[in-house]
């Protein structure tokens, strides 16, 4: 009897470790455990500061497919974790950069339904702004960004005078 008591508690025991090491992080991301599966929007991330270093050098062919991919894994987190202002931001962003000016307007705007004081959202659709000669809009997304005493308020003031570049 002790015997099939100790088999059947080790047997529990490793399907219940087993269970719980699939993880059920939110977005592919693991919890717990020593290797830590990236989600779909780290991986995203990722590629996008990857993308902007390549924009920098000049190498916008590779930036581009750098974008490409971090918007198709920010669609799919954004598709498994809804409301997320941050993926909202970045799948604005992306998708901005790929040249869709009026859908990546539409992931901001949502983005700010969420969270209407996210600063990379507001210096980002700013910038848009500016890039689709809407200034009095920009200024309005300036304002929001005024008393935050960020980098994003002063790069975007910059652009909207034109004294600076939109960086990306």
């Amino acid at each position: 009897m002790l015997k099939k008591t100790l088999i059947l508690s080790i047997t529990f025991f490793f399907l219940t470790t087993n269970v719980f090491a699939a993880g059920s992080g939110g977005d592919g991301g693991s919890e717990g455990g020593s290797a830590k599966v990236k989600s779909n929007y780290e991986k995203a991330v990722t590629h996008i500061k990857s993308a902007k270093k390549y924009e920098k050098k000049g190498n916008l062919d590779k930036a581009k497919k750098r974008y490409a991919k971090a918007q198709k894994l920010l669609i799919k987190s954004n598709d498994k974790t809804p409301y997320k202002a941050d993926t909202l931001n970045y799948l604005g962003f992306t998708t901005r950069k790929l040249g869709d000016f009026e859908n990546g307007e539409k992931y901001y705007l949502q983005g700010l339904a969420i969270d209407p004081n996210h600063i990379g959202i507001n210096e980002y659709l700013g910038e848009l702004y500016v890039s689709t000669n809407r200034l009095d809009l920009a200024k309005e997304r300036l304002k929001v960004l005024e008393n935050c005493n960020c980098e994003e308020f002063k790069d975007l003031k910059a652009i909207i005078k034109g004294t600076k570049k939109s960086k990306y």
